[in-house]
């Protein structure tokens, strides 16, 4: 099995978003750690993916999340799974930011297996 550590990672997926940044914590051939801040008032928009499944973990804040047809607040400590082909997104409803550890697991973890329908309240 074959991994990165993080003092060694050059990841694509690192970076600023406009709702925040993203660190790739580690890496292996079907799995994906990172380290997610989202801004107060902030959040990632609604994307469904075909081949991954993704676990999220509070770290600080509270993350509102919505995944398929359930809406719930998560607090530190807190988590959810995100079944593959399941539309979901994540917001930060507070004033300080939110901080979660998302584990992606699935046969494929491009970028190309993202898709964010257009939604009418977004």
């Amino acid at each position: 099995m074959e991994t990165k550590s993080n003092s060694s990672i050059n990841s694509s997926h690192t970076g600023d978003r406009y709702w925040g940044y993203v660190e790739v914590i580690e890496e292996g051939a079907n799995y994906r750690i990172s380290r997610v801040e989202i801004k107060p008032r902030h959040g990632i928009k609604s994307q469904i993916h075909y081949h991954r499944h993704e676990h999220w973990v509070v770290v600080s804040g509270v993350a509102k999340v919505t995944c398929g047809d359930e809406e719930i607040l998560l607090n530190h400590n807190q988590s959810t799974y995100v079944p593959a082909a399941t539309l979901h997104k994540v917001e930060n409803p507070g004033t300080i930011p939110l901080v979660i550890l998302e584990i992606q697991n699935g046969e494929y973890l491009g970028e190309d297996d993202i898709e964010r329908p257009a939604e009418v309240n977004e």
